[in-house]
């Protein structure tokens, strides 16, 4: 077996959902049975995809060990990437939205921590997710099985500069706000309705200088105790569920 694969329930259920075509075969435990797993055989089965029986350890020596007994096998030159769009695609796309609403990810180079804001991202209705070419964690295993699904069915964007990205979603009428643990406005004092994108910074840094002095606006958001800053996963979902209590009143 070659090619590039996918494990674990939610990942593989959304890529025989969404990108089926690019699916060769699809790898389940022997003996491995329960409903989660009815519904990946019955997704394989509906496509004609090829379906092998192998044993854990088979299976353990593809992946992390963490499979939850299903992977899935791209075909050969396929990548599976129907939801990734093209710059200028993205800038076409958002024009055709009434109100945009926008993740930007600028240097989160953690797997773990770019798949749960990939999965908070898609639960909280984003329409797109951008991140940098450079400084950016790669759409990889790790990030797929994090995300849970997410990474099949949200629209992603990988952009060469994002300076000048932002300047362009700007000529298109979306505001950008940035977060920033020294910003004087609270998360909870911006108003998020309207065309947006919301700017996170990396896990140490935070946001670029560039990327800073691009941003229309910038916040914070209040810490009560005696850390200074959140995870950059949890802090997406904050700011990101925020956004959302708001923009229901639209």
């Amino acid at each position: 077996m070659s090619g590039q694969i996918f494990h674990g329930f939610h990942a593989v259920r959304e890529l025989l959902k969404h990108q089926a075509g690019h699916v060769a075969q699809v790898l389940v435990q022997a003996g491995h049975k329960n409903k989660r797993m009815e519904i990946i055989l019955s997704l394989a089965a509906e496509q004609g995809i090829q379906i092998l029986e192998t044993d854990k350890a088979d299976l353990d020596k593809k992946t992390d060990g963490k499979h939850q007994g299903v992977i899935a096998v791209i075909k050969r030159g396929s990548a599976a990437s129907d939801n990734m769009l093209s710059e200028q695609d993205m800038y076409e796309h958002i024009k055709s939205l009434t109100s945009p609403f926008l993740l930007i990810l600028d240097g989160v180079t953690d797997p773990h921590n770019l798949g749960a804001c990939l999965r908070t991202a898609n639960a909280a209705g984003v329409d797109v997710v951008i991140t940098p070419k450079d400084k950016s964690a790669t759409l990889n295993q790790t990030v797929r099985k994090v995300a849970s699904g997410a990474a099949e069915s949200i629209q992603l964007v990988t952009v060469t500069n994002l300076a000048r990205c932002l300047e362009k979603l700007k000529e298109v009428g979306v505001w950008i706000i940035g977060t920033d643990d020294k910003a004087k406005v609270s998360l909870y004092g911006q108003d998020f309705r309207g065309p947006l994108a919301l700017v996170m910074g990396s896990e140490g840094s935070g946001l670029r200088r560039l990327t800073r002095e691009k941003c229309d606006y910038l916040i914070s958001i209040p810490m009560a105790g005696d850390l200074s800053s959140l995870n950059v996963s949890v802090a997406t979902g904050v700011a990101l569920f925020e956004a959302i209590r708001q923009r229901k009143s639209e």
